[in-house]
């Protein structure tokens, strides 16, 4: 047999493994589309008509490559959120900043401080750098804070994860105790801010901006409540010389000509963003009540999505979720230990949560017959 070249030590070890398995892959394996997709997170209510409209205007140009300095995107999130340029750092969505932030902070076997359950896309991101993970379990199906902060003070761990509000539970903490974790945080741990869901919860689970501090970066996406999962734009802010750090490793040309204008025209239309947090949140009372009406548990949610308590164990849930996805249901669960007794499902249009609402019974009969 033919010799190949060698991988790295640390990309050989690597189970190969991705961390989602898409719906269009499930889809392919069924045969035939889902009715509702409703497990992804995405905004099926899709963004503003005038950001339709200048995509559109601008297609006939996507031959020009983009701008490698994001410059107009960055101005317009600085401005935004009334801070400098050199304060902001544009990449492909909170995941393609995440494998960014692993390689500036994370050499092989540093330990690297989670939540045990949390977004899979950051462990596979430390998997791949050769970081070692160190998880902290939920409590009360929220992350856990003090010993999150246990955690990085005992291991010295140079990179710590949270989101907020989370995924997959949809819980949130307010912003005193988000500001006072990161306070008492070691100075030399980089504190890694997940706000995905931000737009969508409470204005006191965020914190006020702040960018004189040396060990935290917040990112956000346009993936959530903007409507442009597809687009893969999202963008980071923190202290200056962090973001110019940014600047050694990223991809110049890895956020399109489209997505960045889309980015601008999203931000400028926030009366459009407010009605979709007034949809998402109606969405959310509607699937609390389908979960309620089938004797299941809806957990409080500051996210676009609901995470469903079932009542039983991981092995229940996943009967469930399996029974859903054969009636062409496509909703996911989390799969930690103490999460996974539950069910997570995403806000969908009307006639997705009417299939949801039809479905539920029979699977959930289904999943206890066996």
């Amino acid at each position: 047999m033919q010799k190949r070249p060698p991988l790295t030590p640390v990309i050989e070890a690597l189970p190969t493994m991705v961390p989602f398995v898409g719906p269009e892959a499930q889809e392919r394996a069924s045969g035939r589309p889902f009715r509702a997709r409703m497990g992804a997170n995405e905004s099926s209510f899709g963004p503003s008509p005038r950001v339709i409209a200048r995509m559109a205007e601008v297609a006939k140009d996507q031959w020009m490559y983009c701008d490698p300095d994001n410059h107009d995107l960055k101005v317009a999130a600085a401005a935004h959120h009334g801070i400098q340029p050199e304060n902001i750092v544009v990449g492909e969505g909170i995941d393609g900043l995440l494998g960014l932030i692993v390689r500036m902070y994370i050499a092989p076997g540093d330990p690297v401080v989670t939540s045990l359950g949390a977004y899979p896309t950051f462990n596979f991101h430390v998997a791949a750098s050769g970081g070692r993970l160190v998880a902290v379990p939920y409590e009360s199906d929220r992350e856990n804070l003090d010993g999150l902060l246990a955690a990085a003070r005992r291991e010295n761990a140079p990179l710590v994860y949270l989101s907020n509000p989370d995924n997959p539970m949809g819980s949130w903490w307010n912003a005193d105790e988000i500001n006072r974790f990161a306070a008492e945080l070691p100075e030399t741990s980089m504190l890694v801010l997940d706000e995905a869901y931000c737009e969508l919860g409470p204005a006191s689970a965020v914190p006020a901006i702040d960018v004189s501090r040396p060990n935290l970066v917040r990112m956000r996406t346009f993936s959530k409540a903007y409507g442009l999962a597809g687009i893969r734009c999202g963008y980071a802010f923190g202290e200056a010389q962090v973001i110019r750090d940014f600047e050694k490793v990223r991809n110049h040309y890895g956020v399109s000509r489209m997505a960045q204008i889309a980015g601008v025209d999203a931000l400028a239309d926030q009366a459009y963003l407010d009605s979709v947090v007034a949809r998402v949140a109606r969405g959310r009372e509607r699937i609390a009540e389908i979960a309620r009406e089938n004797g299941l548990t809806p957990l409080p949610s500051a996210t676009n999505f609901v995470t469903i308590d079932c009542g039983s164990d991981g092995e229940f849930a996943s009967r469930v979720l399996k029974e859903m996805l054969s009636r062409d249901v496509f909703i996911r669960k989390p799969m930690a230990p103490g999460l996974d007794r539950c069910i997570r499902v995403s806000v969908g249009l009307d006639h997705e949560l009417d299939i949801f609402a039809e479905e539920l019974p029979g699977a959930l009969a289904a999943a206890r017959s066996k």
